[in-house]
């Protein structure tokens, strides 16, 4: 599947921070943490948003949509 938008922006955060750590302290052991880091935050973010998928109870969406206004009190005549 993929995650929902708040777990991706939450990982983008991570990715970028990351990017940066490497741009200003270069050295092969930073970058092999980093990697390591972001791998497993993928990971668990990956399965923290299977659950929350499963959790959902509630149907956000409403049965019918339509333009019809809900006021008694129209002036327009059609």
């Amino acid at each position: 599947m993929g995650l929902p938008i708040s777990l991706f922006a939450l990982m983008m955060i991570s990715v970028v921070a990351t990017l940066l750590v490497i741009i200003f302290s270069f050295s092969l052991v930073v970058i092999t943490i980093g990697i390591i880091w972001n791998a497993t935050l993928y990971i668990l973010l990956t399965r923290l948003g299977s659950r929350i998928r499963h959790i959902s109870l509630v149907n956000p969406f409403p049965k019918s949509i339509s333009n019809r206004k809900e006021s008694v009190l129209d002036h327009v005549k059609y």
